[in-house]
């Protein structure tokens, strides 16, 4: 997608010892393996709580769906989920409010 650069890294907050074993260890084998042409830059940082995106942020695809960057973005990669995981996926959206309520 367009999003790159430091302010769109990903990153892993595990929240046990195990859980940063594991994700290091996945990490550093995704890189010896050359699975992707250039290095996983995910960080594996430490987890200090979870605070929720701004409001306006909230369920954007639902409020938006015909956005272009929606539209051209990230549309396609649900229609991709949904091909290769159709036990998976569900139509019903899960909105913020709800799963927070």
């Amino acid at each position: 997608g367009p999003d790159e650069g430091s302010q769109y890294r990903s990153a892993i907050f595990p929240t046990t010892a195990q859980q940063r074993t594991v994700a290091t260890a996945y990490i550093a084998q995704l890189g010896t393996a050359h699975v992707f042409p250039a290095p996983v830059v995910t960080r594996v940082e430490e987890y200090k709580g979870f605070y929720p995106a701004e409001a306006y942020h909230q369920n954007y695809l639902e409020l938006h769906p015909d956005a272009p960057y929606i539209a051209f973005n990230d549309l396609p990669k649900v229609a991709g989920l949904k091909q290769r995981f159709p036990s998976l996926y569900r139509s019903d959206a899960v909105l913020w409010r709800e799963a927070h309520s």
